[in-house]
């Protein structure tokens, strides 16, 4: 309830007078324990995801394991933190660029990744010397508590407050809450455009501060040259991975009008031997997805599909079985610009698209509202480094000769337009947790 919440931010607030004392080293050596105790419960931790999430137990895992890694390297960045002393123009002065905690951090969590997320936030606004508020997802709260009452051990076996992590589980409410209170240093939200931009604008209206990962539609180029035994297993993976649910998930595939006809019949092969099942079985790599909504969803975005001219050429269907399946699913004939395929379904929804020319195609990968990630296969270096240049990819993560699904937490991880802008995890995003003082 709101009166739950303004108890917790009190007790936050306070725990982080502790906190910010505690000299970064230190908080570091916290985090890695708290990485630790997450490695001793890895197993039970990536089944409580499957359960309540529906990704398969080897994703659940990895997620945590996620969690683990940023750990580890929120460690190291503890000792590393910190400003330049500059030159200064004044005889006898010093010019220092300190950095400093925000605060309190508050962390809204989405659906999908109801661990990781929430890893690489705490984990590095931790070491910044922030406390946190977690909001986990509505539909995964056995997750939120399971992973906070790991966490709030760790604290208080340090002789620290278990507040430095709180946590909240509620509605829109307590999102909206958190999203007007002066007392949130920082907001950071992982979920929808739609809502995010609903947040942003809240947070703005106090002069607030928010980091934004939203959503992505996200491409896959393939040209004439490219390695067709690379091709089909990560398009199949980037598109069919979480059933779909993924910010990072392959939505539009291109392909060269040379190469087209003989992918898109590979790729219905693939897709033909994805083994669906329980996410609980070892041999599952493919579960249900998250809600009878997104079942919906799926639905009419096929239906959308076919009227703007689309043929389904695998999949399209409900699977007639107990939970939310529905068949991972290929669309081809529709052009760039169709709507549907300007449109984010958080569904295995492939549209297959024909190009000619190296600039086109680029333009159509960024034509798109969302700018996450983005992924070429070819053998051309020239082509390659056009592809990261300025006139290449705007989005940003920008692969080659690898899937856009995935990301490694050295780097920072988020994207561009109305992804939010955003910066999570790895490289210089920790400098969004604090501020600067000169």
């Amino acid at each position: 309830s709101l009166e739950d919440y303004e108890e917790t931010v009190k007790k936050a607030k306070e725990a982080w007078k502790v906190w910010a004392d505690i000299p970064a080293p230190k908080r570091g050596e916290i985090v890695r324990q708290i990485g630790d105790a997450l490695r001793q419960k890895i197993k039970v931790l990536g089944s409580l995801v499957s359960l309540e999430m529906g990704k398969i137990f080897v994703e659940g895992v990895g997620e945590v394991q996620e969690y683990v890694d940023v750990c580890d390297y929120a460690v190291g960045l503890s000792r590393m933190i910190g400003g330049p002393i500059l030159p200064s123009e004044r005889p006898g002065h010093a010019l220092i660029e300190q950095w400093n905690p925000v605060g309190l951090v508050g962390i809204i969590t989405a659906f999908n990744f109801p661990v990781a997320v929430y890893g690489w936030n705490s984990a590095i606004a931790m070491i910044c010397g922030n406390a946190c508020l977690w909001k986990g997802a509505p539909t995964t709260s056995l997750i939120s508590v399971a992973v906070t009452k790991i966490i709030a051990k760790v604290l208080e076996d340090n002789k620290v407050p278990g507040a430095i992590c709180s946590l909240v589980c509620g509605g829109a409410d307590i999102g909206t809450a958190m999203a007007r209170d002066e007392r949130m240093d920082l907001l950071s939200f992982t979920g929808s455009t739609k809502v995010g931009k609903q947040v942003a604008l809240m947070v703005q209206e106090r002069f607030g501060r928010s980091l934004l990962e939203l959503g992505g539609n996200n491409a896959i180029i393939v040209f004439e040259d490219a390695d067709l035994n690379l091709v089909i297993p990560s398009a199949l993976f980037a598109a069919v991975g979480t059933a779909g649910q993924r910010c990072t998930t392959a939505r539009r595939l291109f392909l060269h009008e040379s190469i087209h006809d003989e992918v898109v019949a590979k790729l219905a092969k693939a897709y033909a031997q994805v083994r669906i099942g329980d996410p609980w079985d070892s041999d599952t790599l493919y579960g249900p997805l998250h809600t009878k909504e997104a079942v919906k969803m799926f639905l009419d975005a096929v239906e959308q599909a076919k009227q703007q001219g689309g043929s389904v050429v695998y999949g399209g269907k409900v699977i007639n079985r107990p939970g939310n399946y529905v068949e991972p699913t290929i669309v081809t004939g529709l052009p760039h610009n169709a709507p549907i395929v300007h449109t984010e379904t958080f569904a295995p929804i492939l549209y297959v698209l024909k190009f000619k020319e190296e600039e086109e195609v680029f333009a159509w990968n960024n034509e798109v509202k969302q700018g996450l990630s983005s992924s070429i296969f070819t053998k051309d270096l020239g082509r390659i480094f056009r592809w990261l240049g300025p006139k290449g990819s705007d989005c940003g993560i920008v692969n080659v000769n690898i899937p856009t699904s995935g990301a490694e937490i050295g780097g920072a991880f988020g994207g561009e337009k109305h992804t939010g802008g955003g910066r999570e995890s790895g490289s210089d995003s920790w400098k969004l947790y604090m501020r600067r003082s000169t």
